[in-house]
């Protein structure tokens, strides 16, 4: 969800852990009579480390958060993508970035009208009732061929069809799936269905695109996602703020019906000290016609890189985070001799709570180019806007490769549910303590996964850290497996119900374990 796109974040900051410990606690240290001798010394030991540990625990679960400041999650999926949720955990305990995997080609560009500079990411796919919808962008005008926004569709996701549109002429023949060859060109589009409910029903698909680097943009409207028109003459945005703004970057624009507006992702030049970098911006509209001044996004202190696509959007089951997969651009660098053009590509992975400020702690690749040689040419390895889910337990990407050769395709990519980011644990085991929030439901779901030896269990705390009767981490019975939502019970079935609208905080106790997302619920 954006909250107003300021140059101030009004996303909850993360807070400073204290390291003090409450006095009280629900952890207790029975004391005993000691044998004498070596004996004695060895449960003296034994007993300091077991008083360690529970200090530790003391420590992470009942120091008073700082501002006492309490968050409101309802019933809405929450994703450990960042640490917005989390108040503390044990040094055991880390988020562990996941890759997608590479599963089959779902499409090639095989047509005359389809050359090997064909897609290069600037696609969009969408769900839209029972069918999924493809755009992308056929051909180059950079090297003189004619560039062309074509259409495809499937029922499944993963078996695609290009149908005969009659629309478009193309030597001759009209018989292809081109749905846009006209003004402002197909070089950029980003085509999204508008939930606008006040949107024109001639204007309930939309797009904007540009045919350049340097040229204007304009925006389109169409009835049915096939049949497309401007939506007036003149161009939306034609202003570069001097030699910052490029459009030749996919746009990613979508309508945002908490702010009742349209926003739109698109690239942009910045220079940070003295070099010069591809990067991202954000525009608002409320009409689709008059957009604001770009801003460029925050990815506060770590090192500039060039980021050339952005694929941002909502995540469909927990549209308040906004998730990006860029496809980072190395210029420099060419690992084999035959492409045309320099630089080498990946895929990294970003997350946000306002839509301005995104979190870039994880540098490190989220898609590689692999042992497949021809995803090291250049500008591979891109992220199609949009991501679809073909089953419960399963999410599918779609990716751009081997973009400059006659195999140019797109493959899809998948990962569990949720599955981006996790809390995970080690064999040794760790605590998690989240911040004081407030729920709506009679149940919480985890979406987890352990190993055979691992295990996670649950205890339901006041704001001030103590263990509410009933929801301890001893009345969680054990749980292990691998389910995408697992229902948490505690021995005697108390009434989840009647600790809704009170501020509790959640302490995980976790053991080789991931932990992707919670959300409380009402059956």
């Amino acid at each position: 969800m954006d909250v107003g796109l300021s140059s101030e974040s009004s996303a909850i900051p993360f807070e400073e852990q204290s390291t003090s410990a409450n006095n009280e606690s629900e952890f207790n240290v029975r004391t005993r009579r000691q044998p004498i001798g070596r004996e004695t010394r060895c449960l003296e030991v034994f007993s300091l480390a077991m008083m360690v540990n529970v200090m530790t625990l003391v420590a992470l679960l009942a120091h008073p958060m700082p501002g006492g400041e309490t968050l409101q999650i309802g019933s809405r999926l929450e994703l450990f993508v960042d640490d917005w949720l989390i108040d503390s955990m044990s040094d055991s305990l880390k988020l562990k970035l996941h890759a997608p995997r590479p599963a089959e080609v779902v499409l090639q560009f095989d047509r005359p009208w389809e050359t090997r500079w064909s897609a290069s990411g600037y696609g969009t796919v969408f769900q839209d009732g029972n069918r999924y919808r493809l755009y992308y962008r056929a051909g180059l005008a950079e090297f003189g061929e004619p560039e062309f926004v074509c259409y495809a569709q499937s029922t499944d996701g993963i078996h695609w069809e290009k149908p005969d549109l009659n629309l478009i002429e193309f030597r001759g023949s009209k018989k292809n799936n081109i749905v846009w060859d006209g003004v402002g060109s197909p070089h950029a589009l980003g085509v999204f269905k508008d939930t606008n409910p006040g949107c024109r029903p001639t204007e309930r698909y939309k797009a904007l695109s540009s045919d350049g680097y340097r040229k204007p943009v304009y925006a389109y409207g169409s009835p049915d996602g096939i049949r497309w028109h401007l939506i007036q003459k003149k161009p939306v945005i034609d202003e570069h703020h001097g030699a910052v703004a490029a459009y030749d970057s996919q746009f990613c624009t979508r309508w945002d019906p908490v702010e009742r507006r349209y926003v739109v992702y698109h690239r942009i030049w910045y220079r940070p000290v003295d070099s010069k970098v591809r990067s991202i911006a954000v525009r608002t509209s409320a009409d689709f016609i008059n957009w604001t001044p770009l801003k460029r996004l925050d990815f506060g202190d770590t090192s500039p890189e060039h980021l050339y696509t952005n694929a941002i959007g909502p995540y469909f089951r927990s549209p308040h985070i906004l998730l990006g997969f860029p496809r980072r651009f190395w210029p420099s660098r060419r690992k084999w001799p035959e492409p045309e053009l320099d630089g080498i590509s990946d895929t990294v992975f970003l997350s946000s709570r306002d839509g301005l400020h995104f979190d870039r702690r994880f540098m490190e690749s989220y898609i590689r180019p692999g042992g497949d040689r021809l995803s090291w040419l250049t500008r591979c390895n891109t992220v199609l806007p949009g991501m679809l889910q073909l089953s419960s337990h399963e999410l599918s990407l779609y990716v751009a490769r081997h973009w400059g050769d006659p195999t140019v395709h797109v493959r899809r990519y998948v990962l569990r549910t949720d599955g981006f980011v996790s809390v995970n644990a080690s064999y040794a085991g760790g605590q998690l303590v989240t911040k004081p929030f407030v729920f709506k439901g009679r149940e919480l779901v985890i979406n987890y996964a352990t190993s055979a030896a691992g295990s996670v269990r649950v205890a339901l705390a006041g704001a001030n850290g103590r263990s509410i009767p009933g929801f301890a981490l001893e009345n969680c019975p054990e749980i292990y497996g691998d389910e995408i939502e697992h229902v948490v019970g505690w021995t005697g079935q108390p009434d989840l119900a009647k600790l809704a609208g009170k501020p509790v905080r959640l302490h995980f106790q976790l053991k080789d374990a991931d932990l992707y997302s919670i959300r409380f619920r009402t059956p």
